[in-house]
């Protein structure tokens, strides 16, 4: 008969091991919302911008103020405007003549980014995942992508 010595592994430090290995292989995830928060910052201190935060996640840049009334929610605007990812691909772009629509209908970064600006209004919208197309894929979108919007707001009706 063959012997082989067997060294039992205590209890308690078996519960130990098994609660322990868990601790150690994770790692802490972040959120889509912090994610982005830190493209956005990161893009900002990058590019040298005096950009301002909502409270949303959405972050605008004036470069010139416009004159008149700001639009809301049930306004038509015209805007030229050109979208980009933060790594600069472009995605989408209007004429010079620019793009009208109504702006119940855009994305939420839109609706609440473009009525911070006047008629004649310049600037940048840093608009966050949540407030674009999410996590979803949409074009030359990939999903979850941090949005940039150089935008000029050329009428309000």
């Amino acid at each position: 008969m063959r012997h082989t010595s067997f060294i039992p592994f205590p209890k308690p430090a078996l519960w130990l091991l098994v609660l322990f290995i868990p601790l150690c292989s994770c790692k802490k995830k972040i959120s889509q919302e912090e994610a982005d928060e830190k493209i956005i910052k990161q893009y900002i201190s990058d590019k040298g911008l005096n950009a301002k935060a909502t409270g949303s996640g959405l972050y605008y840049v004036v470069d010139a103020e416009g004159t008149g009334a700001n639009p809301n929610i049930n306004s038509t605007v015209t805007v030229v405007y050109r979208g980009t990812l933060t790594n600069g691909t472009e995605f989408d772009k209007s004429s010079s003549t620019g793009a009208t629509f109504l702006l119940a209908n855009v994305i939420k970064g839109w609706q609440e980014g473009i009525p911070l600006y006047k008629k004649g209004g310049k600037g940048k919208l840093l608009i966050p995942s949540a407030l674009g197309y999410g996590n979803q894929a949409t074009g030359k979108i990939p999903a979850s992508s941090v949005l940039i919007f150089d935008v000029e707001l050329l009428d309000v009706k």
